[in-house]
Formats: C-alpha cells, structure tokens, sequence
C-alpha cells in the first residue's frame, strides 16, 4: 500500500482535497488516516493562526500529530520525524491508508525520509542569535553567511537563516539543500501530490484566508499564546507578529512570500505529481490523485 503525501502552499486547500480523497478510499475500503506536517499545527493553543483542520474537518477524516505540543515547548523536526515514522509505519501495519498533508517542507520530507538531522546547538549560541535577528533582521544575519551556503535559503526566512548560522557557529555544516529526497531515501512507496493555483488566485485565496483568521480569533490566539510564553519555534508561526500588533496587511505579505517558497521547493522536488487546482473543486482534485497509478 502506498503512501499518499499531499503538499502545497497555504491557501491552497490541502485539507479540503485530502478529505475529499478519504472519501474515495473509503468507498473502495480503504481506511484512511489523516498524518499532520505542519511544523506550527502541532501546537496546541494555535489552530486558528495555522490553518489547522478544524473539528468539523477531524470528524470527516481523522488528524494525528495535531494540536498536541504545549505552546511554550520548542518542538524539532527530529522529534517530529520520530513521531511521523511511528504513526506511518503504524498505520500501515495495520492495513490503513496513511495520508501525509502539510505545508512545512521540512517535516514532509523528514515524514517520508531518512533524513539527516543536524543536532540540537548550545542554548548560549541559540540565544546570540536570536537577539542578533531580532535586533538586524534576517537579512543581515544572511549576508555574512558563505555565498554557496546562502543560496539555498531566502534571506526573508528568519527561521531557516537563524537555523544555519546557528550550525556555523557551533562548528556544524548545514544539511544540503540538493541532497535527493524521493528515490533512495523514502521509507515508503508514496504518492506525492503537488498542489498549485494561478497566482492571481492563490493570492485572493490568502487574503481571504487571512481576513477569516483575523475574524474568527487568531489575533487572540497570538496573545495567549505570548502571554503563556510561546516558545521560539511557537512564534515562528506564519504571521505570529502580525497577528500580535494587528497589522493584517502584514500577514497577508508574509504568507505570499512563504507561498511563493513554497511553491519554488515543491516544483524543484523529483517525482511530484504537479496538479493544477485553478478553477476545479477539491472532489474533481481528489479523483485526480486517486485514479493516480
């Protein structure tokens, strides 16, 4: 039985389409299962801000590694891969269908791979550094990276340019952006299904988003979550800050931006089955991905 992953940026509906595939397995009894990989929805306390399936979605398919890490905890992609390999591995011993869907491409690939992970650094250095990008920004930080190390990451993506120059001062090589992902290494047989939208689009559908977010709580949720002491990995949810000081136009930049990443990653990865969703229904989408061989 394969895996099946489902990938995309935000906003672009890989809940609606992963339940909607749940359906279809079901008529052919399947047993599917739901495997969160989304670096921010694990938190607990968060769900609005990122985008997490809600209790209406859960009860139509169910989510594990969801809304379960305490919002002050930092959380790590080893930890996550441990987790991932567990329910995977779990799921298909007992004849369920696993369905991987998230945005973080770190942790899709960590879910499906054996991929090497840099261990933790000294708190001392973490905390250089954060009050380093805090007070020059990202941008700086990646200026002084070395050339072929700085061209694998965004100088935009505070949390991945913290990241590296994390490794470089604690003696330790980043992990290599061009290293193959989805031959070899993957644990599984697996259907990777891509989602992309026209850009126009895409970008209604952020705003759209991002304006039910603000509606529906989550500039409360960055408030709570502040005044719990969200931890660092916690804040470095997509429009945290935004939220936070209620600057809504911000957020909808940023999440173009982590779109526009995202979608560069996607389209650069071996073996994704691209789907173009740009004017058709996540059931239309979902026949696609299961009639898939």
């Amino acid at each position: 039985m394969k895996v099946l992953a489902i990938f995309g940026p935000t906003a672009v509906g890989k809940t609606g389409v992963a339940t909607e595939v749940a359906k279809l397995l079901r008529r052919r009894g399947e047993d599917p299962i739901a495997v969160n990989c989304d670096s921010i929805q694990v938190y607990r306390g968060l769900e609005v801000l990122s985008g997490a399936a809600s209790a209406a979605e859960q009860a139509q398919l169910e989510h594990r590694l969801l809304s379960f890490v305490p919002i002050e905890e930092e959380f790590s992609a080893g930890r996550y891969a441990a987790m991932a390999h567990a329910e995977i591995d779990g799921l298909l011993e007992e004849g369920r269908r696993p369905i991987v869907v998230g945005g973080t491409g770190l942790y899709l690939r960590v879910a499906l791979s054996e991929l090497d992970l840099r261990p933790p650094v000294p708190a001392g250095i973490r905390a250089e550094v954060e009050r380093e990008i805090a007070e020059r920004g990202s941008e700086a930080l990646h200026a002084e990276l070395d050339p072929a190390i700085a061209a694998t990451v965004d100088p935009s993506d505070r949390k991945r340019v913290a990241r590296w120059t994390e490794l470089l001062r604690a003696g330790l090589e980043p992990p290599a952006s061009s290293a193959p992902i989805w031959d070899a290494e993957l644990r599984h047989s697996t259907l990777l299904a891509g989602l992309t939208l026209h850009r126009e689009e895409l970008d209604r559908r952020i705003d759209s988003r991002v304006e039910q977010m603000g509606a529906a709580g989550a500039p409360e949720e960055a408030r709570a979550a502040a005044q719990a002491g969200a931890s660092r990995t916690a804040r470095a949810a997509l429009g945290f800050e935004g939220f936070l000081s209620g600057d809504l136009e911000a957020v909808k930049t940023a999440h173009r931006r982590f779109a526009r990443r995202q979608l560069t990653w996607m389209r650069k990865m071996d073996r994704v089955r691209i789907i173009d969703r740009s004017g058709r229904g996540d059931d239309e989408v979902a026949a696609e991905i299961v009639s898939m061989p």
